[in-house]
């Protein structure tokens, strides 16, 4: 398993200064999850929860992949019955960054997923990733079901041996999930120039397309 390099320290004090996976625009929340939910059963997907650092560079690895219908940046874990960008960045919901994944079981498999998001991020890095740190940053399954509890726990598992230090990813039960503000969704879409975007999320998301080239969707 090939983990990411470190980006010297002293570009990431610069990056956190001046390009950190923070944003304040004004715009409208997202659709919330029920319409998204209905959504789903509708089209008859299958739908999981992944918290791996910041959301933009997770949400953009997924939608590139064929069978994902629809990568959502939003809020989970946490203790409070609402989530926003400035509060869970607080520490004071705990709620971790996540992006929940929409998905074709019939195209891609749960256990291809996590081998995406196991890629996607450093699953030995405890309450950070690279330059983003905080528990809001934490990498974390969050099970729909017992199936995907018993997947996660055996992959984890297997894939052990191929890091140097312990993976630290918690596998939880999902409670509730807050989309995020429509600022982040598609954000490496809509900033592909963005410090951030070109010196975090872009490795992340080119990692990924190199190792699962044959699961990426065909541009049309």
């Amino acid at each position: 398993m090939q983990s990411f390099k470190l980006i010297p320290y002293t570009f990431l004090v610069g990056l956190l200064i001046s390009s950190s996976c923070v944003s304040n625009p004004s715009e409208p929340k997202k659709q919330e999850s029920n319409i998204l939910r209905a959504f789903s059963r509708d089209l008859k997907l299958d739908t999981a929860t992944f918290a791996a650092g910041c959301f933009w560079c997770i949400e953009a690895s997924f939608e590139q992949i064929e069978g994902v219908i629809e990568a959502v940046s939003g809020y989970a874990g946490g203790t409070k019955n609402n989530a926003k960008y400035d509060l869970v960045s607080s520490g004071k919901t705990a709620h971790a960054e996540a992006v929940q994944i929409y998905y074709d079981p019939n195209k891609i498999s749960y256990e291809t997923l996590l081998d995406i998001l196991f890629t996607a991020h450093d699953p030995t890095q405890l309450n950070r990733q690279g330059p983003d740190v905080g528990k809001q940053y934490r990498s974390v399954v969050f099970y729909h079901n017992q199936s995907q509890k018993i997947i996660t726990s055996q992959k984890i598992k297997d894939i052990s041996p191929s890091f140097v230090n312990p993976i630290v990813t918690l596998v939880e039960p999902l409670i509730t999930f807050y989309p995020a503000e429509e600022y982040h969704q598609d954000y490496e879409k809509k900033n592909p120039n963005q410090p951030y975007v070109l010196n975090v999320s872009k490795p992340k998301i080119d990692l990924v397309a190199r190792k699962f080239k044959a699961l990426l969707k065909v541009s049309k």
